[in-house]
């Protein structure tokens, strides 16, 4: 079963560090340990992260919050399932779906939908389908394999809601590592105009490097932290720059954050 790193769970989730560790430590999922006692985190832990956040900011109780993951990880599969997996709140009820079903979390109860007017004998069972969840998905499933198939699916959920910022901030990256360095930093800037995002800046303050504009790849690190102080990986490349530029006191800062981060986490 393959398993994820901190860094990996940052990208494909867009969740900064700092989150993680508290979604860790309050006991939502227990990463195996890897190489130098890193975090390892398989798919179910992915899902059960991403929904816990989720959950906690549309404000339902962390019993049932605690309660529902535990159940719903019960029946999550060991993989990405193409059709997509949706976790939601309706009202206080934990609820997941997958493809065409949709069941609580807590209980395992399927669920339908209903649309009509059963006062004028209308009333009919349905099952909406998520399109933007299941171009994530399957970008998400291809990124192994196929990155320019991934890409175009990015771009598919995009097109269905261009506030998607996770599928935005994958897709840029995807493109820088294809070369493609101006059309990923056109692709972070948009994110950037949506939303304040530590992820984000730390993937453009990268592709800056890459382009040789250093300063403006500072600032970008700079940036990330000043919304996520606990990302590690922006103190540790913000320290290579600074010994570059021959600033030791700001190099040494910086790679003194990064070893006590590493070192917590």
């Amino acid at each position: 079963m393959h398993q994820y790193g901190v860094r990996d769970v940052e990208k494909l989730l867009g969740l900064p560090r700092s989150t993680i560790r508290a979604l860790v430590d309050a006991g939502f999922v227990t990463p195996a340990r890897g190489a130098r006692n890193a975090w390892r985190f398989s798919f179910q832990d992915l899902i059960v992260l991403r929904t816990a956040q989720a959950l906690s900011q549309a404000r339902v109780s962390p019993r049932r919050i605690t309660s529902s993951l535990r159940e719903l990880r019960r029946h999550l599969p060991e993989s990405m399932p193409m059709s997509g997996l949706r976790i939601g709140a309706i009202g206080d009820r934990v609820v997941a779906s997958e493809g065409g079903k949709r069941w609580q979390a807590e209980s395992g109860q399927y669920l339908l939908a209903f649309e009509g007017d059963p006062a004028a004998g209308s009333l009919a069972i349905i099952e909406r389908p998520q399109p933007i969840d299941d171009w994530y998905g399957r970008a998400l499933a291809l990124e192994g394999g196929d990155a320019s198939a991934a890409m175009r699916a990015y771009e598919r959920a995009i097109a269905a809601d261009p506030a998607h910022l996770d599928a935005r901030i994958n897709l840029g990256r995807l493109l820088h590592e294809a070369g493609r360095l101006a059309p990923a930093e056109r692709v972070y800037r948009e994110v950037a105009a949506l939303a304040e995002n530590a992820t984000l800046l730390f993937n453009l303050a990268v592709l800056l490097e890459d382009m040789d504009r250093r300063d403006e790849a500072i600032a970008a690190y700079e940036n990330s932290l000043r919304i996520d102080p606990a990302l590690a990986d922006s103190h540790y490349n913000l320290a290579l720059i600074y010994e570059q530029l021959d600033k030791p006191h700001e190099a040494l800062r910086h790679m003194a954050r990064y070893r006590r981060l590493v070192e917590r986490g």
